[in-house]
């Protein structure tokens, strides 16, 4: 991305937190910002990029009011938030992921990368590599400071002048000095009293979380009962709604989660009657109205999840095997799955896995003795295929796209990786790339606007970061920061008698607490949870579609 230098020196191009979009100086930027745009840049509303700023990015991700001062020299595989400033002459280089509102000093290098140094030639003949550096939400860095490549910044910190950052920075931390080291806790005052134990304060934080959710647990589903049914959101908040399955699969996983029991009013038997009412016999799924009964995709593919899983709660299992899989050969199973855009259409790829390998799974665990192979149907075939077609070096069977760059590939990953390696109790492949696949994605400023924080898109950057993190300690540290974050921000969006919303700061129906939000959510604080070890302090343990154990573990040929 190449950049076009003024002539002599302008204030503005120092003092850019001045800039107005519809000033004169628009019409500049507007040029200016097109270069990087046909570059690859995707830029934000209300950024500023200084005409003499030397920005040559492979890859260029700005958020809102974002600004790149004077001289500055930015490089490498950058993702900014928004209201970030890059002050003039400040190095950023290399892979770099930042949260929203970081302040970069002047003259401050912040170098995500290193070079190799082995014995046997001259350094000048020899390559770089990266860990990369991240930066949360809220950090101040001092004129002259130096962060080196590995190191994770947590949000709300700051960094004083002058320092050079060798060790991952915690949460809200005073860091100054050469090595920097932690002075305070910014939440203390400048008299020095000791910090709190930041994990005693998320630990309490859960408790009182999961003792209000329990209290809380009745009201809630009472507030989603309508009409004799239960409803995902109360019709007069959330618009009409359809008579659907999938909230009473929801209603009893929460009922599960915090009650230990079925949902107030009504019997194990009974739900489990109105659960399986409509399996057709003949496939062993259970359609949604008139929709068709697809077992990949579709309502009555998500209903192999949703109500087999609810069902297996309440003590009870499904009346009829999952045939429409179980009859699936395995040349079948490969060339539907070869057959689907993996690209553009990852997420419901990842769907389609799901349903295929949970139906498999139920079958072997309920109606083995009555299915000739014990149920195992196209597993095989199915996991061979997955196995061989991931990709080694980004760990996903999805591919970057133009909108937010992993979020088809990400959000795939979740749901093939939670219904097949998941549920069998199986190593991932490539855990690693996966884990830098996944860490780059949960970098993008989209999941931090309104729209793009859903239950659906927290979810899927953690259970593989908890997944993964079972065979190894790859990126932990910058792992965990970002799961504190995220935690801290579910915990705050809980909504008093009524749960959790899907998109708790959208403006649509999704901002409306209901079942399907609750269920998610109150998953999700588990794993996060986990993820930091911290689950003991909720009290519960999910058992349903999100539990965190397998429903099966294949036996392996000489146990046979």
């Amino acid at each position: 991305m190449h950049h076009s230098m003024a002539e002599g020196v302008r204030r503005i191009d120092f003092h850019p937190w001045e800039y107005d979009p519809t000033s004169p100086e628009g019409a500049a930027q507007a040029a200016r910002q097109s270069e990087l745009v046909a570059a690859g840049a995707r830029l934000g509303t209300g950024v500023f990029v200084a005409p003499n700023a030397a920005v040559f990015c492979d890859n260029l991700t700005v958020g809102d009011r974002t600004y790149i001062a004077a001289l500055a020299y930015v490089t490498g595989d950058l993702t900014i938030g928004a209201d970030c400033s890059i002050n003039p002459y400040a190095v950023v280089r290399g892979e770099i992921r930042m949260g929203d509102g970081v302040r970069i000093g002047a003259h401050t290098s912040i170098l995500g990368f290193n070079h190799s140094m082995a014995t046997d030639r001259p350094i000048h003949q020899q390559g770089t590599w990266s860990k990369g550096i991240t930066l949360g939400d809220d950090v101040w860095i001092g004129s002259n400071a130096t962060i080196l490549d590995g190191v994770t910044v947590g949000d709300h910190v700051v960094i004083g002048a002058g320092s050079v950052v060798t060790k991952d920075v915690p949460d809200w931390a005073v860091v100054a000095g050469n090595p920097a080291r932690v002075l305070r806790d910014r939440r203390t005052d400048s008299r020095g009293d000791s910090a709190p134990d930041l994990a005693t304060d998320l630990a309490t934080e859960l408790r009182a979380f999961a003792d209000r959710a329990r209290e809380q647990a009745g009201d809630l589903l009472a507030r989603c009962f309508e009409d004799g049914r239960f409803v995902d959101r109360p019709a007069a908040l959330a618009g009409s709604l359809e008579p659907a399955v999938r909230p009473w699969a929801d209603a009893v996983e929460i009922a599960d989660l915090l009650l230990d029991a079925p949902p107030p009013g009504f019997s194990a038997a009974d739900l489990v009657r109105r659960l399986t009412a409509r399996q057709d016999p003949a496939t062993g799924l259970i359609p949604a109205g008139d929709e068709p009964l697809d077992p990949m995709d579709g309502p009555a593919s998500y209903h192999v999840l949703s109500v087999g899983y609810a069902v297996r709660l309440l003590g009870g299992r499904l009346p009829h095997p999952i045939r429409a899989v179980h009859t699936l050969s395995d040349r079948d199973v490969v060339s539907a799955l070869e057959a689907r855009d993996w690209g553009a259409q990852a997420w419901g790829s990842g769907a389609a896995v799901d349903a295929l390998a949970t139906a498999c799974a139920l079958n072997i665990a309920d109606f083995s003795a009555e299915l000739a192979d014990g149920g195992i149907g196209p597993l095989h075939g199915l996991m061979g295929w997955l196995s061989a077609s991931a990709n080694p070096e980004t760990g996903m069977w999805g591919a970057p796209q133009p909108g937010p760059r992993w979020l088809q590939a990400v959000n795939g990953f979740y749901r093939l990786t939670r219904g097949s390696y998941a549920q069998l109790g199986l190593p991932l492949p490539y855990p690693e790339a996966a884990i830098d696949t996944v860490l780059e994605h949960a970098a993008d400023p989209y999941l931090a606007t309104p729209d793009g924080h859903t239950a659906c898109n927290v979810l899927d950057v953690i259970h593989p970061l908890w997944l993964a993190a079972r065979q190894t300690g790859h990126r932990r540290t910058e792992g965990e920061a970002w799961a504190r974050g995220q935690l801290r921000r579910a915990l705050r969006s809980w909504v008093q008698g009524a749960g959790f919303a899907f998109a708790p700061a959208s403006d649509g129906a999704d901002a409306v607490a209901g079942l399907q939000g609750t269920e998610m959510w109150l998953s999700i604080v588990w794993l996060l949870a986990d993820y930091l070890g911290l689950a003991d302090e909720l009290g519960y343990r999910p058992r349903g579609v999100h539990s965190p154990d397998p429903l099966v573990r294949l036996a392996p040929v000489s146990e046979r």
